[in-house]
């Protein structure tokens, strides 16, 4: 039997994915989960920044780092500047601080130009889920009837689906080219 909600469940985690990429695209305001993805040096292990330190805004363009370790404030240090993320990070002793420049108008092109990419990715995502769909679909041995209502229901979805996608790619271009 053809199931409807494994097709949808798949489609939500592309969406989920591409929320989440999104996330990681800066905006000129403060937003921990662009730290996501460091990995520090913790008793000679790569442990997630997030492991082993507290991530919070202090101001709308500042992130604090604070480890719960203050032997780390150096491996933290050295982390951050190796994931080039084009901020300088200030250590006064206890915690580190990272301010977020003012984004220029290239700069911003460059992160739409990014984001673009990111939703082109994600509807390739769906197409792949809808071919794995449509190809079970017709391995099956339905009647044609079945197999038309079948295909067109996994249409419908990604046509949603898709729908989706545009309109996150345009949330985020927006708020990336708000000033």
């Amino acid at each position: 039997m053809f199931n409807e909600n494994e097709v949808k469940s798949k489609m939500d985690k592309v969406i989920e994915n591409l929320e989440s990429r999104f996330t990681t695209v800066r905006a000129g305001r403060a937003n921990p989960n662009i730290l996501n993805g460091i990995m520090v040096e913790y008793y000679g292990a790569p442990t997630p920044l997030q492991g082993v330190a507290t991530i919070s805004v202090p101001e709308a363009r500042q992130l604090m780092i604070k480890p719960f370790d203050k032997s780390l404030l150096k491996e933290i240090e050295k982390a951050l500047y190796a994931a080039e993320l084009g901020m300088a990070p200030t250590n006064n002793g206890e915690v580190i601080y990272l301010t977020i420049p003012e984004l220029t108008e290239e700069t911003r092109k460059n992160y739409v130009k990014q984001v673009k990419d990111m939703s082109e990715e994600a509807r390739i995502a769906l197409r792949n889920v809808r071919q794995d769909a449509n190809n079970w679909v017709k391995r099956q041995e339905f009647s044609e009837d079945e197999e038309k209502g079948y295909l067109d229901t996994i249409q419908k979805l990604i046509d949603k689906y898709n729908v989706i996608v545009e309109e996150k790619y345009k949330e985020k271009e927006k708020e990336l080219l708000s000033i």
